[in-house]
């Protein structure tokens, strides 16, 4: 077999485990040896800094910046990716949560950044990664703030360990069209909301990310959203009527709140939507939770099934 050579650094016989063929180019970050004044090109050469390989990229190449998993990506101001077809690959091994490959928001760091991450570019992946907020500063709002478009998110994990105590934070800020994710993990079974409050996992409020950003044509596949409930108010998905366009589909997906803390009245917590619907398909299903949802638009094609008080099999 002949050796078959990737864009400055990646060679392998065959294709490379768990990296994209692209016509793009690769670059590397390692948060532990790494240097800015490298060329990124190789593992031996690679950026210390994802604002250095984020900013090297070329839009609409599909460059790849791949981050090592060997310690965690402190960011100390939000990293904005607004190029396109950018793809950020961390653990490729097939995590659904404690990925190596981190993203780290440190604390006590004054900003005036709502997100840790934020994301408007078109056609971005992101996989393998862990999120992480640690800043309690009062501006952030969420981890991740999505409002790119046909996005796809593969086996990453989303967490906020701050402001538990709030109906208007979040692991994530979704305004994002055409959102695709498989795989992933949504919030923390071990940090306890603080008094009777939603804090969710997913806000969906629109125009958070940006002006004119709403959540329309999103998917969830496969995907874990955590919560230990501080009472009945606490909700995994919130958003309003006008906050989800056309369609947001959750495909055998698990909403789990702590058995340790309260049960929450719905997972889905949503008002009448009015321009779009929410469907739930597959095995999707709701443990220590009454419902999954009691608003009109949120429509179920699950298969009939006998709930409990602590499981909450369809929407009503």
């Amino acid at each position: 077999m002949s050796l078959t050579n990737f864009p400055n650094g990646v060679s392998s016989f065959g294709v490379p485990s768990g990296l994209p063929m692209t016509y793009g180019t690769y670059y590397f970050v390692n948060a532990d040896t790494g240097s800015d004044m490298n060329d990124g090109l190789s593992r031996d050469t690679p950026f210390l800094t994802l604002d250095k390989a984020v900013d090297s990229a070329t839009t609409n190449k599909d460059d790849v910046i791949v981050l090592s998993t060997n310690g965690s990506h402190q960011i100390t101001e939000m990293l904005a990716i607004s190029k396109s077809r950018v793809h950020l690959m961390g653990d490729t091994f097939g995590r659904m949560y404690g990925q190596r490959a981190k993203i780290n928001y440190a604390d006590a760091i004054a900003t005036a950044d709502a997100f840790a991450v934020k994301n408007t570019g078109v056609g971005n992946t992101f996989t393998g990664i862990k999120f992480l907020n640690n800043n309690t500063d009062a501006q952030v709002v969420a981890t991740f703030g999505e409002g790119g478009e046909y996005t796809t998110f593969r086996n990453c994990e989303f967490y906020n360990s701050c402001d538990l105590d709030s109906n208007t934070e979040a692991e994530v800020v979704l305004n994002g069209d055409s959102a695709q994710f498989y795989n992933c993990t949504f919030g923390s079974l071990a940090d306890a909301v603080s008094g009777d409050k939603v804090r969710p996992a997913i806000l969906l409020t629109k125009a958070t990310v940006g002006a004119g950003l709403v959540s329309r044509d999103v998917y969830f596949d496969n995907c874990r959203f955590w919560k230990q409930a501080g009472g009945t108010t606490t909700a995994f998905i919130k958003g309003g009527a006008t906050d989800v366009e056309r369609v947001m589909e959750f495909h055998n997906c698990q909403f789990i709140a702590n058995v340790l803390g309260a049960v929450p009245a719905v997972a889905i917590d949503v008002a009448t939507l009015t321009v779009g619907q929410i469907i739930l398909t597959g095995d999707t299903c709701a443990f220590e939770c009454t419902k999954i949802a009691t608003a009109t638009g949120v429509i179920s094609g699950l298969t009939v099934k006998t709930a409990s008080t602590t499981i909450g099999i369809q929407a009503s």
